[in-house]
């Protein structure tokens, strides 16, 4: 599976799960830890672990290996790792606060909406 399929899946796992403002950032030729990030968040507790669990259930349908997977039981900043793809699911609040999206900002916007309908 290639990295544009990955974020997909990535994307479609967490939009059904009712991850708010899921955004892809490429990372390509910006940061070696991975090709994209995919950033959402939910509002609870619960909804951040549903999210997180969905990612890696499609991830282990397809036969792929979750490289890590961090913030699991905290439910605050969950972020798994696909290889190529990093899925960061946030609270809320910590969202935020963190604001991948600024710290990133030289990463361009994927538009998942256009990708996921070809």
């Amino acid at each position: 599976m290639n990295e544009k399929n990955l974020v997909q899946l990535a994307y479609k796992a967490a939009d059904d799960k009712r991850a708010e403002d899921i955004v892809v950032l490429d990372m390509k030729g910006i940061s070696l830890i991975a090709d994209y990030f995919l950033i959402c968040h939910g509002n609870s507790d619960k909804q951040v672990q549903a999210i997180a669990r969905e990612i890696k259930e499609k991830a282990d349908e397809y036969g792929l290996t979750v490289k890590r997977m961090e913030g699991f039981d905290e439910a605050r900043w969950v972020l798994v790792d696909l290889g190529d793809v990093v899925a960061h699911i946030f609270h809320k609040e910590e969202r935020s606060y963190y604001n991948l999206e600024r710290l990133w900002g030289d990463a361009s916007f994927v538009d998942m909406k256009s990708e996921h309908k070809a």
